[in-house]
C-alpha cells in the first residue's frame, strides 16, 4: 500500500482512532537519530515546496490559517 492510499484510509477513521494512530506515529519518531530526523523533515519541505508550486491557488496564506484557528478557539 502506499502512503497515499493509506493517509486517504487513515483519514476515514473516527477522531479518537486517528489521535491514536497520530500519537503512535510521532512517538516512532522519537526512535529515529538526529541525522534521520533532519533527513526525514528536508525532503517532507521538499515535497511540501514542489506541491505548492505545482499547485499555488490550492494553497492559503497562512494568516488565513491562523485566524480561522484562533477564532475557533473562542
Amino acid at each position: 500500500m502506499d502512503v497515499e492510499t493509506l493517509e486517504v484510509e487513515a483519514l476515514k477513521l473516527d477522531t479518537q482512532s486517528r489521535a491514536r494512530l497520530a500519537e503512535r506515529l510521532l512517538a516512532s519518531l522519537d526512535e529515529l537519530s538526529e541525522e534521520e530526523a533532519a533527513q526525514i523533515w528536508a525532503a517532507e519541505a521538499q515535497r511540501r515546496d514542489a506541491e505548492m508550486d505545482a499547485n499555488p491557488g490550492q494553497h492559503r496564506p497562512s494568516e488565513d490559517v491562523f485566524r480561522d484557528a484562533y477564532s475557533r478557539l473562542k
